[in-house]
């Protein structure tokens, strides 16, 4: 950068948020072009911790953060970017912290890439008021969906309530942009800035590090995003729609705590997929399976946008009426995994020790806290969300109200997940059983998703005493599938 006096410094800011990425940032590629053009607006990045919002980032996806904003520092440092860390303490300290952060530097342009729930639509919209009433340009692009929520409309100019119509809409659209390359030059700001510590920000687990696992298990970089990407792409994609359902394969993508904190795009992959059927190096129904579940996101998204209380309130207004059970020895048992039902176990304490869970499984362990406890669904998108490295406001509030029957294009009533015959169909050698809740794993398959039926030899020869070694059951799942479509037809009537 040429050296000029500070006087004739004005700097470009580009306001990460769940964009920790490079390549492919509309905001971001913005941000270098306007630093370009105009040699005396250098760009600084700057990230700020909000845990102010209705949502703010849970347990495990702050772990996750704490990476990701690592592996950004460095990618933006290799292309001489400062990046400038803040934690607000109140919503109105966010709006404060980047006006005084643009006086302080004498800021004439902001970029940023839009967020969608409710509370950040306000929040935006204040901040970019008052920066405008500075005279300070302000940028906003879609930098996490393929489209934005008010572009996708049915024939009559509508918003879409069901899925499957909006995937066949969202597939004959085309793509909004082309792919947007990593930049290689940047005009950056050289000057000192004032900026928190990333260890200050606490985002990482101490006393205990309930977390120590997660290490071995992800890479949260952007690099890794793509390579994880590839590697599904040149495998488990071709065998996509049996295997996904399959806890005991590596049958998806895994892509999802990615796509959570924006280390890669929705049209990266869409775009990479694309490419692949292309070259005729994947199957064309078993990729197009997989970008229904990219664009099941996208349709979440939709419903937010369109439905701001759709993480709280249910969209089906009569469940307000649903009588809930509160029983906190039930849900405790749910989210420990000690349930006495071994593919819901399996599940929560795959979810405790690795800040993920299988797809099949989610529906698997929802239905049962929904629908054979009769639980609230808010408490379970309540504790996903702390405890998921892909936490997504939309994705978990949409899947919550699909499985309880209260959302969008929802699960029936009636369609209760049977856990025994779930885990003998998509666990058949019951090998995820046997990794996630060893103390039964010697237990031959005919009985280990359903202990409580295998003889008091059995049970001898495996070491198992149920009740001490493992739990009985904490409900009679019959009778608790009779008592959940009591509850629900007398809601509908």
């Amino acid at each position: 950068m040429t050296k000029s006096t500070k006087a004739n410094i004005n700097p470009t800011i580009m306001w990460f948020r769940y964009d920790l990425r490079i390549a492919d940032n509309p905001a971001f590629n913005a941000a270098i072009n306007h630093a370009a053009q105009e040699k005396t607006n250098p760009l600084i990045a700057l990230f700020v911790l909000d845990e102010t919002t209705a949502f703010p980032p849970g347990g495990a996806s702050k772990w996750w953060l704490h990476h990701a904003l690592s592996d950004l520092h460095q990618n933006l440092k290799k292309r001489g970017v400062q990046l400038i860390l803040k934690q607000a303490q109140s919503s109105d300290n966010v709006h404060d912290m980047i006006c005084d952060i643009c006086e302080d530097l004498k800021v004439k342009a902001i970029f940023w890439n839009r967020r969608y729930a409710k509370d950040e639509i306000n929040r935006d919209t204040h901040i970019k008021t008052s920066l405008e009433q500075k005279d300070i340009e302000v940028n906003s692009f879609n930098g996490s969906l393929l489209r934005e929520p008010w572009e996708v409309k049915t024939g009559s100019g509508t918003h879409y309530k069901v899925f499957t119509p909006f995937w066949r809409t969202i597939k004959s659209m085309g793509l909004s942009r082309s792919l947007i390359p990593a930049p290689k030059a940047i005009n950056a700001f050289s000057g000192p800035v004032k900026s928190d510590n990333l260890s200050s920000l606490k985002l990482l687990p101490q006393n205990p590090d309930w977390a120590k696992s997660f290490k071995k298990i992800w890479h949260p970089t952007e690099k890794h995003a793509h390579k994880a990407l590839g590697q599904f792409l040149d495998g488990a994609v071709n065998n996509y729609d049996d295997d996904r359902n399959r806890p005991d394969k590596i049958g998806t993508s895994r892509l999802s705590p990615y796509l959570a904190w924006g280390q890669i795009s929705p049209l990266q992959i869409w775009e990479t997929t694309k490419m692949a059927i292309a070259a005729g190096n994947v199957n064309e129904g078993q990729a197009d399976k997989f970008l229904s579940e990219i664009a099941w996101r996208e349709f979440s998204y939709h419903l937010l946008y369109f439905y701001p209380e759709l993480p709280s309130k249910p969209l089906r207004g009569y469940f307000e009426k649903f009588p809930w059970q509160v029983n906190p020895r039930h849900l405790k048992a749910w989210q420990t995994g000690q349930t006495g039902f071994p593919i819901v176990d399996a599940g929560m304490r795959e979810l405790w020790q690795t800040g993920w869970m299988h797809n099949r499984v989610r529906m698997i362990v929802a239905s049962f806290l929904i629908k054979d406890l009769l639980i609230d669904w808010r408490e379970g998108e309540k504790w996903f969300w702390d405890t998921l490295v892909d936490g997504d406001i939309a994705s978990n509030a949409a899947s919550w109200q699909w499985v309880a029957g209260c959302g969008a294009d929802a699960s029936p009533y009636f369609r209760i997940f049977n856990p025994m015959t779930q885990g003998e169909k998509f666990d058949p050698n019951a090998d995820y059983v046997r990794k996630y809740v060893p103390e039964i794993s010697k237990l031959p398959n005919k009985f280990i998703q359903r202990p409580w039926e295998a003889s008091e030899t059995l049970l001898a020869e495996a070491k198992i005493t149920l009740g001490e070694t493992y739990p009985k059951p904490i409900v009679d799942h019959k009778q608790a599938r009779i008592l959940a479509l009591d509850a629900y037809k007398a809601i509908k009537d």
